[in-house]
This record gives C-alpha cells, sequence and structure tokens, in this order.
C-alpha cells in the first residue's frame, strides 16, 4: 500500500466519524424530549386520575401538551401551581 491509498482511507473514515456525530446529536436531543414528554404525560394522566376524586383536573389540550413536551416533569409541576394560582 503506498501513502495515497493510507490517506484516502483515513480521510474516509474520518467522513464517516463525521456523519455519525452529526446523525447522532440531533437523535440524542430528539431521545430527550420524547422521554420528558411521555414521563410528563403519564404523570399529568396519573395526577388526573387522582384529581378526579378532589374535583382537581389539569386539561390535557395544545397548551398543556407544548409546557409538557418542552419541560416534562418540571412542566407539570409548573402547571399545578398555575392552577392553584388562578383557581
Amino acid at each position: 500500500m503506498d501513502w495515497q491509498t493510507i490517506i484516502a482511507y483515513l480521510f474516509g473514515l474520518g467522513l464517516i466519524y463525521l456523519f455519525i456525530w452529526i446523525l447522532y446529536y440531533p437523535l440524542k436531543i430528539t431521545t430527550k424530549i420524547i422521554l420528558n414528554t411521555l414521563g410528563g404525560a403519564i404523570l399529568l394522566i396519573f395526577l388526573n386520575l387522582i384529581g378526579r376524586f378532589f374535583n382537581y383536573i389539569i386539561p390535557i389540550n395544545p397548551v398543556t401538551a407544548l409546557v409538557i413536551g418542552f419541560l416534562g416533569i418540571p412542566g407539570v409541576i409548573l402547571l399545578i401551581i398555575l392552577k392553584f394560582l388562578i383557581l
């Protein structure tokens, strides 16, 4: 093997590493957002099931879904605090 072939292989490996890194980072962020959303949604559904006995329900609508989607479980806590402040 000559040095040009070795450089071509190293350049190819570098490109493969770059593509994997470019695809991995957004996937990592997307996975985190999905897990936050699922955790918050499960907590909100559980809160609504328990809250029915106490006449305390937080409706699931696009605004609450966005808050839960971006913040996750802290978003549910924020919605609970806002519900107490408004009512």
